[in-house]
């Protein structure tokens, strides 16, 4: 799945574009690595998001193309 609608449906942040923006201004890395928008999220890898002076750090647990809001918080582990 794309980074940019992983962050979506996970409900890191909450649109598309957001997370397009984000990935593009280089705030977003996955493991390690500066990402952008349309590179593959799997399983096992470590999502790190600047917003400001605080970074979030994510463990990606599970890939849905759609979920509820409530299951939401099951596709992430916060580190």
């Amino acid at each position: 799945m794309r980074l940019d609608k992983f962050l979506k449906v996970s409900r890191l942040i909450k649109r598309r574009s957001v997370a397009n923006e984000a990935c593009d201004a280089g705030r977003v890395s996955i493991n390690g690595n500066v990402a952008k928008a349309g590179t593959k999220v799997k399983i096992g890898d470590i999502i790190e998001i600047s917003f400001g002076d605080r970074t979030v750090k994510a463990k990606v647990l599970k890939i849905a193309e759609t979920v509820k809001k409530e299951e939401a918080s099951d596709m992430v582990e916060m580190i």
